[in-house]
């Protein structure tokens, strides 16, 4: 019985639905890059990064359920993934210092409270030329789960925030039924014109 939360987290990311090959293509990821996966949940995507990146690359699963992480760690021992690491995400990340290639966020924005200051923390860890890849829910109908609870944020709110935090639009990509894909790099237009 022990986390179901985290193998129905699993399922409904590698559903078709979900288009998770379609993701991963989209990422173009190489071996030996850095990746984060924030709010990882029962670690699909972790461990698929860490397939890609190999034993010369890192990927860092972090939660705020510690019980989640402890259900990636030990799927990561099964398969010999060595170059997966846990971090519970609290008041400070213990992620390495302007070492990450890519973060990647999926259904997670909305639950952030402050996200202009939590994006533009996130910039700290981000190489020069890192990426954000941010999978998010459109705004759904009033009366569903998304619209009740306000389980989403719009494309535009996203885009405004990730401008003010310092990011640069990069790419879109529409294949998602539910959610939009969004990349955005660290490299500010101002700092590429030698500005900043």
């Amino acid at each position: 019985m022990k986390n179901l939360k985290a193998k129905a987290l699993n399922r409904k990311a590698a559903n078709k639905k979900s288009r998770p090959d379609d993701i991963l293509k989209a990422m173009d990821l190489k071996p030996g890059m850095v990746i984060v996966d924030i709010g990882a949940g029962g670690g699909y995507f972790t461990l698929r990064f860490a397939e890609i990146v190999g034993d010369e690359g890192r990927v860092y699963a972090v939660d705020t359920n510690s019980t989640s992480l402890k259900f990636i760690e030990g799927n990561a021992f099964k398969k010999g993934l060595n170059n997966v690491h846990v971090v519970l995400a609290n008041d400070t990340l213990n992620l390495p210092l302007k070492k990450v290639d890519v973060i990647f966020m999926r259904n997670v924005t909305h639950h952030i409270p402050d996200r202009i200051q939590y994006f533009k923390n996130l910039r700290k860890f981000l190489k020069i030329d890192g990426r954000i890849a941010i999978i998010e829910y459109k705004k759904s109908k009033f009366l569903s789960f998304r619209g009740i609870f306000g389980h989403y944020v719009s494309k535009k709110a996203l885009m405004h925030e990730m401008l003010e935090s310092g990011y640069t639009y990069e790419k879109e990509y529409d294949f998602l039924p539910e959610q939009y894909f969004v990349v955005y790099s660290n490299v500010s237009v101002i700092n590429a014109r030698g500005y900043d």
